[in-house]
């Protein structure tokens, strides 16, 4: 959350390599410590400064991506950042059946460290770089994006009047975000944070093996890592359908599947718990669907509310409250996971079904604010985007 409150106004001034590279440092610190702890404090700090570099590249790398992609590919292209989050998940699931948790925290070292001279590498964000006024970098960093062959020239046009129309008003009073092009952005962009959130992937996730155990499932372990491969598999195909479906469809079929699939995850914990006898034949077959109800939710959040909310949260935010506004829903987004994760564990003790019929009610909630609020910005400029609010 320390990080997330800082990471809108570093990639503002530092720019997004910038801020990316600063990210990495206390990553690598951070690892080090808990793969060297010798008493919990190790841990405390280790985790601490992981999670401030989490905060920062969390809202940086689908705003940096989101920037740099043209229109046609921005949506597959910031998909790319989920499936990286959904393949870290998956291989910490495994090597975590066969590796010490020492050992697990040493290869954390690696990606975080390959990031820093792989930034030396690749152009900034033009479109900060036009915000800043550097002119000459802005067009070479275009053109670098969009090949040597291409006629970058309207692009250019359409980011210097954005731009230049940003900067009339550099600082927004806290009077004008009653105007429409503000609170509309602000309140969808962070309604879908916070609802991703609330829907409790993050309890699912992260106890998923507890589940599993209260499902009766003796191999949780290995069922955790199914997961993650789903996971894996499911997200490989919001890349194809980011841009091909549209964001506002993908999440109302994604929501309303989360919300039919922990409705019967729900249904057959109730049953189990309360109803059925454990040496009934029924109990199996309750215990493997409450499985697959779990398994289907993980689908449908990777085919739209794991990746749709970062990439319109990046695509509708005005480039002059872009930092600020994007701080305030990248806290809001770990605040609600700090909450969804300290409390899944005590629901799950307190009750499994009730648990899952909390979560069926906020993915519910999620359909309505999705159908009523979020418009489609398949296939247009961010320049055509922020028209639209206005």
């Amino acid at each position: 959350m320390v990080g997330a409150i800082a990471s809108g106004q570093i990639a503002e001034y530092m720019g997004r390599k910038g801020s990316l590279m600063i990210a990495s440092i206390p990553n690598i610190i951070g690892w080090l410590m808990i793969s060297f702890a010798n008493d919990s404090s190790f841990l405390y700090m280790g985790r601490l400064l992981e999670g401030f570099g989490v905060g920062i590249i969390s809202y940086t790398v689908p705003v940096y991506i989101a920037e740099i992609s043209p229109q046609n590919l921005r949506g597959s292209l910031v998909s790319v950042n989920q499936l990286s989050v959904t393949l870290g998940i998956m291989l910490a699931y495994l090597l975590g059946l066969f590796v010490e948790w020492r050992f697990l925290a040493i290869l954390g070292i690696i990606p975080c460290t390959l990031l820093i001279p792989g930034l030396f590498f690749i152009p900034e964000s033009p479109r900060w770089l036009a915000k800043m006024g550097m002119t000459e970098e802005f067009e070479n960093s275009l053109q670098v994006l969009r090949g040597f062959e291409t006629d970058i020239s309207v692009e250019v046009n359409e980011i210097k009047t954005a731009v230049a129309s940003a900067n009339r008003r550099t600082t927004v009073r806290f009077s004008e975000l009653k105007q429409r092009r503000y609170w509309l952005p602000l309140m969808i962009g962070i309604g879908l944070l916070v609802l991703q959130q609330l829907s409790g992937i993050n309890g699912v996730l992260f106890y998923s093996s507890t589940i599993f155990q209260n499902a009766g499932i003796s191999s949780s372990d290995v069922a955790t890592f199914g997961v993650g491969a789903v996971q894996v598999l499911a997200t490989t195909l919001t890349l194809w359908l980011a841009d091909k479906s549209g964001r506002r469809l993908l999440l109302i079929v994604s929501s309303s599947a989360m919300t039919l699939s922990l409705l019967v995850v729900s249904i057959s914990f109730y049953l189990k718990d309360y109803y059925i006898s454990a040496d009934s034949s029924l109990y199996g077959i309750l215990s493997l669907l409450s499985v697959a109800g779990v398994v289907v939710m993980v689908i449908a959040f990777s085919l739209g509310m794991g990746a749709m909310p970062w990439i319109i949260m990046s695509e509708i935010l005005p480039i002059n409250i872009k930092g600020l506004a994007g701080s305030f829903a990248t806290l809001a987004n770990w605040f609600f996971s700090w909450l969804i994760t300290l409390t899944a564990n005590l629901l799950l003790d307190w009750s499994s079904g009730g648990t899952f019929t909390i979560y069926t009610v906020v993915c519910a909630f999620t359909v309505g604010f999705v159908a009523i609020w979020v418009p489609e910005t398949k296939g247009k400029t961010l320049e055509e985007i922020q028209q639209f609010f206005r």
